[in-house]
């Protein structure tokens, strides 16, 4: 039986259905990762680990200067222009010079410091000296992948993702297994050399046809384009992080460790299965929008995005919560802690996805300001309700605050979106 037209052309459908076959697959590895981890780290442990992925996520922006939806969209916008790809890729590759060799800096010579802001400790002082050797491979990742997003190479987005992620699964596990915290951390943080390896082996030929590298020039001719995706990278992802951090720590004194690890669980829980929706925005939705200038097509194409997204996610996330317990049993085992939380969680989840997906216009039209004060909004109405709640409700109020500040923003974000159709309409 032949498909029907409309579906056999939806690249929406194509990217998430193969999308959506990667992400069970890495859920069921992570699930057995989560099981591994939270039964043999000691209490706390898990808490470090979350820790440290927040570090690898600020330095995966910082390290490139956050120039990774710059790179989405501009591929995108100039695929076929390779004078316009070679001033592109010239300037990122001083942005990733830059970026690495200050990152390698920082971390290099103030490893003591950092240790203790994010584990509590001086003693993993060399981790943060691992990741400051790394820090280049953490950069051309970004930049790799952003050619991958730009072009729309779902197929090869979906091996890439896939064979990395085991690859880093069973070094993980194997380092459990011989050095405890310290193996999984050590692994955790060299995960970006296994990202390039792989990335190189699968897309080197389709890479070669966009980059020249041998015309790459020490010059920034495209600099003012993608310092604004710098600074929304910068609030997006650094501050985000350093505010989960900081949660954490917050947590930790209020609470104990084991309400740190508690909602490290649930977050993590969280960010494998939104792991769903992050490829398809940039795979899909800024390449998308940045074609599109009128308030009607927008309309319309959201719709489709969300026709196609929204009753996917909301059955996973049936399944999540009414299996709940189960998830507690066997794979975040004795962390009892946690369901309560789940209702909280997943709506929160729900409506972010429909905020982000809006949001991605600030991206796709390179509205600085909007995204900016949307992004801090979200933050400080994060970190005040946290705070606040935690005090009266314990780990349970810091995902109130969490489902809180999305229905503020996106509030906020819907108003801005269609503030910025009504301007456009107004100069037309």
């Amino acid at each position: 039986m032949k498909l029907p037209k409309f579906l056999k052309e939806n690249l929406l459908l194509k990217i998430t259905s193969l999308n959506t076959g990667v992400i069970l697959m890495r859920l069921f590895v992570g699930f057995f990762i989560q099981r591994e981890l939270t039964q043999n780290l000691v209490s706390g442990g898990y808490a470090k680990v979350g820790s440290l992925r927040n570090l690898m996520q600020i330095l995966s922006s910082f390290t490139s200067l956050g120039i990774f939806n710059g790179i989405v969209k501009y591929v995108a916008e100039h695929k076929e222009n390779k004078q316009y790809l070679q001033k592109l890729f010239s300037t990122a590759f001083v942005f990733t010079i830059i970026g690495s060799l200050v990152t390698f800096i920082i971390l290099y010579f103030f490893s003591e410091s950092i240790s203790t802001y994010f584990f509590f400790s001086s003693e993993y002082s060399y981790i943060v000296k691992i990741i400051a050797v790394i820090a280049p491979f953490i950069a051309i990742q970004r930049v790799f992948y952003g050619v991958i997003n730009g072009l729309s190479e779902y197929k090869y987005f979906a091996k890439i993702e896939l064979v990395a992620y085991i690859i880093s699964s069973l070094l993980t596990i194997w380092f459990l297994y011989q050095f405890n915290l310290e193996g999984v951390l050590i692994a955790i943080a060299t995960i970006p050399i296994i990202q390039v390896i792989v990335m190189m082996f699968f897309f080197i030929k389709v890479l070669r046809e966009y980059v020249q590298f041998s015309k790459i020039q020490f010059r920034t001719p495209l600099f003012k384009s993608l310092l604004a995706f710098s600074l929304m990278s910068f609030v997006s992802t650094i501050l985000l992080n350093f505010v989960e951090a900081n949660i954490r720590v917050m947590i930790e004194n209020k609470i104990g460790p084991n309400g740190a690890d508690v909602w490290t669980g649930m977050t993590t829980l969280s960010k494998n299965y939104m792991v769903f929706s992050g490829a398809i925005f940039t795979l899909y939705v800024i390449p998308k929008f940045s074609g599109i200038y009128s308030k009607k097509d927008f309309v319309k194409e959201i719709v489709n995005i969300y026709k196609t997204l929204l009753p996917l996610f909301a059955i996973g996330m049936f399944v999540i919560f009414f299996g709940r317990q189960l998830f507690i049993d066997y794979i975040f085992v004795d962390y009892i802690g946690m369901k309560p939380l789940f209702k909280w969680q997943l709506i929160a989840d729900f409506i972010k996805l429909i905020s982000i997906v809006l949001a991605h216009q600030f991206f796709a039209k390179r509205l600085v300001r909007n995204f900016i004060f949307t992004e801090i909004l979200s933050l400080v109405l994060f970190y005040v309700f946290a705070n606040y709640l935690s005090d009266i409700y314990g780990v349970e109020g810091v995902v109130m605050g969490h489902l809180f500040r999305y229905v503020i923003y996106l509030l906020v974000v819907v108003f801005l979106v269609f503030r910025y159709f009504k301007f456009e309409n107004q100069e037309k």
